[in-house]
């Protein structure tokens, strides 16, 4: 369960949350939607701890992970959550394999090369774990990123626009992926996108409301 409670945000006199309050049940797949500016993004980086709010609390699990201390928020950010954004955010100088593992690096996991190549298998790439992301296609940087996002068994996955930089075709592929593996890891899914076809894959579906502070229930 992720309980969100009050949320505000400003970045100097923009306030781009205003007393947002949501639930997110344990398992669900949920799209979040609303005009560019609305705070999409920043919603999904205060929920995934990458930016503390001004007000307001969050809980994942009946953790508030913004009363850990930096180590103990950066292994529970590690361990419990996965991202994927817009602009995959691989590192040029690691091959495919290494990139997958990053997450791990921190922490020394014993089973985690296993993983990554289970998990190379199950995005379609064992056959450029060696290659850089320079020799990718962009749908397959993509699937390198969510391969990354999922190598510690996360509770919650996190994507800000991850078809936005996309081809239509490459997009519903990198999209069947993420309901795939949605439904086989059974962990809580939230998207952020402005791909209305995609978002109404999603078993709920919610739409900021620019500046208001609302989140309005799509049917």
């Amino acid at each position: 369960m992720i309980k969100v409670s009050n949320l505000s945000k400003s970045y100097g006199s923009l306030q781009v949350l205003r007393n947002i309050s949501l639930r997110f049940t344990d398992g669900a797949s949920v799209a979040i939607t609303g005009p560019s500016g609305s705070g999409k993004s920043t919603l999904l980086h205060v929920i995934g701890t990458l930016e503390k709010p001004d007000s307001g609390r969050v809980e994942i699990n009946n953790t508030d992970p913004f009363t850990l201390s930096e180590p103990e928020l950066a292994r529970y950010r590690n361990t419990v959550i996965g991202f994927v954004f817009q602009d995959h955010h691989l590192l040029p100088q690691y091959s495919v394999f290494e990139n997958v593992l990053v997450p791990t690096f921190a922490f020394k996991q014993l089973d985690a090369t296993q993983r990554a190549r289970e998990l190379l298998k199950r995005v379609g790439l064992t056959h450029r774990v060696s290659h850089r992301p320079g020799e990718l296609s962009g749908g397959e940087r993509q699937r390198v990123a969510i391969a990354r996002a999922l190598i510690n068994q996360p509770h919650v996955v996190l994507c800000d626009e991850p078809t936005g930089n996309l081809d239509t075709a490459t997009s519903g592929a990198i999209a069947d992926l993420l309901f795939e593996l949605h439904d086989q890891n059974s962990n809580t899914l939230i998207v952020v996108t402005h791909n209305l076809e995609f978002a109404a894959r999603f078993q709920e579906r919610l739409q900021l409301v620019d500046g208001t502070g609302t989140i309005e229930k799509v049917s």
